[in-house]
């Protein structure tokens, strides 16, 4: 039977937020934007691509409807884009449809033809101000916008008359678009009367890893962006004095590992933390599984296991990987059981991953290694059994079919008795792409960074070693003796056996290579681009 609330919700429009996606960095997202992407039905997306925004706010089955191109692959009108939004609202009446827009949505974006066609068609609407790439694309080059002795920002539109206040030498002009679009706002200033010597940048792919920016005079910089024109890539300029704090003030470009393609072999789930760590230092991660998780051959090992903890056959439990944590969590769940199950047990994490894992379950760990966060470092801080203070003197390891018997042996030593239960299998995955195959054997990766000897020896079994100029990084002396066993170089080593201070490390080397090449008076490379400029070389 439907009622008539039903009824009235079934024929409610869906109500339109048009968000500021700003420039590019995701981490330039509103804190009211990423609200309104949790509540998304759906998401329009503009030409600046968007899927790691998606994926990371927005809910599982959220549509995504692209605004930048038509089923022909051509770029759509303003006009176009406002009935697509309309007609997008209409297919998710009573829902929350996002409109994404590239940059702050009050400039330059369409936002009056689209928000008048809601209007129109009686959808409620809100916008929600974004980044502007006007100010953040010259900040993430190094430039600010004015000085001291500034007169004026003006921001350039084809075909406007020049306001005679922009051909002050102490102005500042900034234009944005496509190449044609640039070239023709810069020859506008100089057919002005602007001087042909005022510093310019020009920065492609602002404020993402991949930013280049090329400085030049307003003279010569009309013809460098013609050369670009014809490929689709959002272009920004800046002309006026304060190009030349960028030698001075450039941050963003300078990061350790700018630029830098990095090769993580671990699942996406498990590699989130490498790969945030990984962009802040400027590099960009490429994820290769190199192994898959899968249960237990049969459950009753563990199925015991969990009785047993349920009996108090256990005073401890130790986890020594978030894997474990997850399969011990699944099963329980599985059975109907939660963390509840562990009021009287003692419970020990290998490490701060681990460590946090167990707390998102809602526990807390009695012990996490104050050292070496490894089996070795958790052996070192574990109690020895005392049959005065332990009432029970057995401990469960939920682990992976292939763990090594360090901390069993160790356990057993100090007088405890050890269940070794398997809690999951770990099996090699499948090849990855031959294009990615190919990247790792030429040396188009910069780098890899491995997290245990597992991943070094599966990374070979199923894409072969990474070339000779690839920067080899490794989590401990164990995953560096495996890999130097194997043929590999190894460059850099954590201090400690943490992702944060692996990629640290990394970042450090990444630094001194810089560093080395600036004394030397050479231009700093990435190692794929001395590689590639051996070959030229080598060729010519």
């Amino acid at each position: 039977m439907t009622t008539a609330k039903t009824s009235r919700r079934a024929l409610a429009p869906a109500t339109v937020t048009f968000v500021g996606a700003g420039p590019g960095d995701p981490g330039l997202l509103t804190l009211r934007a990423v609200e309104a992407l949790a509540q998304a039905d759906a998401v329009i997306l503009d030409l600046v691509a968007r899927e790691e925004v998606v994926e990371r706010h927005c809910r599982p089955g959220t549509a995504v409807v692209d605004a930048a191109r038509g089923d022909h692959g051509q770029p759509l009108t303003h006009a176009s884009n406002a009935k697509l939004v309309v007609s997008t609202a209409k297919a998710h009446r009573a829902g929350h449809v996002v409109r994404l827009m590239d940059g702050d949505p009050a400039t330059f974006n369409g936002l009056a033809e689209e928000a008048l066609a809601c209007a129109k068609a009686g959808i409620p609407f809100e916008i929600v101000p974004g980044v502007s790439a006007v100010t953040a694309v010259p900040a993430y080059a190094g430039i600010p916008l004015t000085q001291a002795s500034s007169t004026g920002i003006h921001v350039l539109g084809v075909g406007d008359a020049l306001d005679p206040t922009v051909l002050d030498p102490r102005s500042t002009a900034v234009a944005l678009g496509g190449a044609e679009t640039i070239r023709r706002s810069l020859t506008a200033l100089l057919d002005a009367g602007r001087d042909p010597a005022t510093p310019v940048a020009l920065t492609t792919h602002g404020t993402l890893v991949t930013q280049t920016t090329t400085t030049s005079t307003l003279g010569e910089a009309p013809d460098l962006v013609a050369k670009g024109e014809g490929r689709p890539v959002p272009l920004l300029a800046v002309v006026g004095p304060t190009v030349d704090l960028r030698d001075a003030l450039s941050w963003f470009e300078t990061k350790p590992l700018f630029g830098w393609n990095v090769l993580v072999p671990r699942t996406q789930e498990q590699s989130a933390s490498i790969r945030a760590r990984l962009g802040h230092h400027g590099a960009v991660p490429t994820v290769v599984p190199t192994i898959n998780v899968e249960p237990p051959r049969t459950p009753q090992q563990m199925e015991r296991a969990i009785t047993g903890m349920v009996t108090g056959r256990y005073e401890w439990v130790g986890f020594t990987s978030v894997n474990a944590v997850k399969a011990v969590r699944e099963r329980f769940e599985a059975l109907g059981l939660d963390a509840r199950t562990f009021s009287g047990l003692k419970v020990a994490a290998v490490g701060g991953v681990t460590a946090a894992a167990l707390r998102d379950w809602g526990l807390i760990p009695d012990l996490v290694p104050s050292g070496e966060q490894s089996a070795r470092g958790l052996l070192e801080d574990w109690p020895p059994y005392d049959d005065v203070l332990d009432p029970i003197n057995r401990v469960l390891l939920p682990r992976a079919d292939i763990a090594t018997d360090t901390l069993v042996a160790g356990l057993i030593e100090m007088g405890w008795e050890v269940d070794d239960v398997t809690a999951y299998r770990t099996v090699r995955a499948a090849p990855p792409a031959p294009e990615v195959r190919d990247a790792i054997k030429s040396g188009a990766f910069d780098a890899v960074v491995f997290t245990s000897s597992s991943t070094v020896r599966n990374l070979i079994g199923i894409a072969g070693k990474p070339h000779p100029s690839t920067v080899i990084a490794c989590i401990g002396p164990q995953t560096a003796k495996t890999a130097e066993e194997l043929g590999l170089r190894v460059d850099v080593l954590a201090p400690q056996p943490s992702a944060e201070q692996l990629i640290d490390a990394l970042a450090v080397h990444g630094a001194a290579r810089a560093e080395a090449a600036r004394a030397a008076g050479e231009p700093v490379r990435r190692p794929s681009q001395r590689r590639a400029d051996s070959r030229r070389r080598a060729r010519s």
